[in-house]
């Protein structure tokens, strides 16, 4: 399981984590803060600010140039741009500025942290277990704007080795049709990667207008009728952007608006997946 639902709204699995992680730091930090007056909650809602802040600011620097392109898209964290080692930077270095003004804060703070850690070690633990082995490509049929069956292994089988970028999609979801340009783009800009275009639920005639409407002519634009890759895949909200390496194993998942960055992060993943010469022989 990737992602929570809770009536209309889908939350990523580790983002439902960080918030029972600070959730349970708090509730630690307030009980050994009892007795020494010290602003605990405040102190540890600022953390997870400062973790924040610095793993935005790490991930933007790091991938500046596509940032540099609209730069105020630098503040518009649905992208999901966010660097962990960063965040756990920022997130030590208030800690230490924290005890540093308050000494009285390091008990009350060094148990809350202990205890958010735990909360994360063992549910991120424990669903790295359950999905210890990658999800590989699913093997659904779908079928080509003209009717024709296929599937993502067969395109595979066609373009052997070439790592593979499956954006699920609907005209109807706002984010989908915001990012279908940029993907548009990168399809043309990196012939060595394989985007496809999973419509999900939609009619041909319908898909084919939508592309009209808004002049786009990407290639391996495919539909789900029944939805199959969807629930193969665990995809419950749209977009959902699916990256795989040559060898067909899920390497990253995204939920959510797409940016030039973060599109960028997913490619640089499947270069670092890319299977060797040495490997394949």
């Amino acid at each position: 399981m990737n992602t929570l639902s809770v009536g209309p709204f889908t939350l990523a699995v580790d983002h439902a984590l960080m918030i029972l992680s600070l959730i349970a730091a708090m509730i630690a930090g307030r009980l050994a803060a009892r007795d020494r007056n010290v602003p605990i909650i405040d102190t540890l809602i600022s953390l997870a600010l400062a973790g924040i802040l610095a793993a935005r600011l790490i991930f933007v620097l790091r991938y500046w140039n596509p940032y540099s392109l609209s730069p105020v898209s630098i503040i518009d964290i649905r992208d999901g741009g966010f660097d962990a080692v960063g965040g756990l930077v920022g997130m030590a270095a208030y800690a230490s500025f924290a005890v540093w003004r308050r000494p009285r804060l390091r008990r009350p703070l060094g148990l809350a942290i202990l205890a958010g850690s735990l909360v994360w070690g063992a549910t991120g633990g424990a669903l790295q277990l359950i999905g210890s082995s990658r999800m590989m490509r699913p093997d659904v049929p779908l079928q080509t704007l003209t009717g024709r069956t296929t599937t993502l292994d067969a395109l595979a089988r066609a373009h052997p080795g070439a790592p593979m970028v499956v954006n699920l999609w609907a005209s109807w979801c706002p984010p989908c049709r915001a990012e279908m340009p940029m993907l548009a783009a990168a399809q043309r800009a990196h012939p060595g990667v394989l985007f496809i275009f999973a419509n999900q639920g939609e009619s041909p005639a319908k898909i084919e207008a939508f592309l009209r409407r808004e002049s786009l002519s990407p290639n391996h634009v495919l539909v789900d009728a029944g939805q199959r890759l969807a629930r193969a895949a665990d995809a419950r909200a749209f977009p959902t952007t699916l990256f795989f390496d040559g060898t067909g194993h899920l390497v990253e998942r995204h939920l959510g608006l797409l940016s030039r960055a973060t599109l960028a992060r997913g490619l640089d993943r499947l270069s670092v997946h890319a299977p060797t010469k040495d490997s394949g022989s």
